[in-house]
């Protein structure tokens, strides 16, 4: 793997490129992988620069150690002086939740362990989830004074509202089985299955056109922000447009020829 760092054992984060599935992995074990300053940094540069890659085609979030992801490094956060100082921390944070929904490749977090505040956050603002059964998810803020508003705004709009109520207002932990019945997760499987499941979601994905993949993740999420007319007037001028896309007459060139289509890159 290689990192932004200039040596594995410093990296932050971690990267690796594979037949056109990118995988980032969070790097501080020893604190469950929470979201530092400088790890909400590593995470947004990588995002920007896979944005402009037309070598990726998906991105899977891994990441090291016993957890998937703690929230935000409390020890930091009390470190800061003022409200202003902590708002652009998570201002930060939130510009990082918002580049995963705007990125033209799909990201699919790769959950093995708990993922707590601004990380159940993570996972909530990626496309796709695959989770261990072993996983675990909160937003426990409210334990500790704080509520989790910034994880709740990922929170519900990935599940129901009184789904994500519940979590935010009791603090107390679900299980990866539960997360998959609330729509957090796709889908919660046994650990020694998680690679091969995630490897499989991710190769399927990366099969298909990339740049229809890219302007039908930007309607899909548009299209949500808008009623329902407006929502069927820009995705029937999307489909429509699809068709008239190198992508869009090979496919269906292909299907009518009973061949495999042959895709063009990003």
């Amino acid at each position: 793997m290689t990192s932004n760092a200039t040596t594995q054992t410093e990296a932050l984060l971690l990267t690796e490129t594979t037949d056109g599935i990118a995988t980032l992995v969070l790097n501080r074990p020893g604190q469950f992988n929470a979201l530092s300053s400088a790890l909400i940094d590593d995470l947004q540069a990588a995002f920007d620069g896979f944005a402009a890659d037309p070598a990726v085609s998906v991105i899977v979030l891994a990441a090291k150690g016993r957890g998937f992801c703690a929230g935000h490094d409390l020890k930091e956060i009390r470190a800061m002086g003022t409200v202003a100082e902590v708002e652009s921390l998570f201002t930060r944070c939130s510009r990082l939740m918002m580049t995963i929904s705007r990125l033209p490749q799909p990201v699919i977090a790769r959950v093995h362990g708990i993922a707590t505040a601004a990380g159940c956050q993570l996972v909530a603002a990626c496309d796709l989830a695959i989770a261990s059964t072993a996983a675990t998810f909160a937003t426990p803020g409210v334990n500790i004074g704080a509520f989790c508003s910034t994880p709740g705004v990922a929170l519900g709009r990935a599940v129901g509202r009184k789904h994500a109520m519940e979590m935010l207002l009791t603090g107390e932990p679900i299980s990866a089985g539960r997360a998959c019945e609330i729509g957090l997760v796709n889908r919660a499987v046994a650990p020694e299955a998680l690679d091969a499941e995630v490897d499989t979601l991710a190769r399927c994905i990366a099969s298909k056109p990339a740049a229809i993949i890219a302007s039908g993740k930007q309607v899909f999420y548009r299209q949500l922000e808008l009623s329902l007319g407006d929502a069927y007037g820009l995705a029937g001028h999307a489909i429509a447009c699809d068709f008239f896309t190198e992508d869009g007459k090979e496919g269906v060139d292909a299907f009518f020829g009973k061949r495999a289509p042959g895709w063009k890159k990003r």
